[in-house]
């Protein structure tokens, strides 16, 4: 059976950059399901010889992994790799239920863009 849906469904979603060449783009229901897709998909990926050069990180991951501290994991990793990863945790999701085109029109006409300037 799906897992129901968080209240509010499709208006929340999160979402995750990872920095890399190329980026990389991970999007979730949920800023937990966001920790632990990232952990699965990005740091698990991670081969041990990349981290190196960073003594005890290495362990540190793994054992946040295995003790599924999913958010520890991710942090651990950019720690270790100085790779960047922005999380956006509850951003908006449109829909056409959500703004629909007669609101979109309606809505448009009193836009800040419309109003006078004062050179006008």
């Amino acid at each position: 059976m799906p897992e129901a849906s968080p209240p509010g469904w499709p208006g929340r979603v999160a979402v995750g950059v990872v920095r890399s060449d190329p980026p990389q783009i991970f999007l979730a229901e949920t800023p937990e399901v966001l920790s632990r897709v990232l952990a699965l998909e990005v740091v698990a990926q991670t081969r041990p010889q990349e981290l190196s050069g960073r003594p005890g990180l290495l362990e540190k991951i793994r054992e946040a992994l295995l003790e599924e501290r999913w958010a520890d994991a991710v942090f651990s990793w950019i720690d270790a790799t100085g790779e960047a990863v922005d999380a956006y945790p509850d951003e908006p999701v449109w829909s056409e239920a959500r703004l629909d085109l007669e609101k979109a029109a309606l809505e448009i006409k009193v836009a800040p863009v419309f109003e006078e300037s004062e050179s006008s």
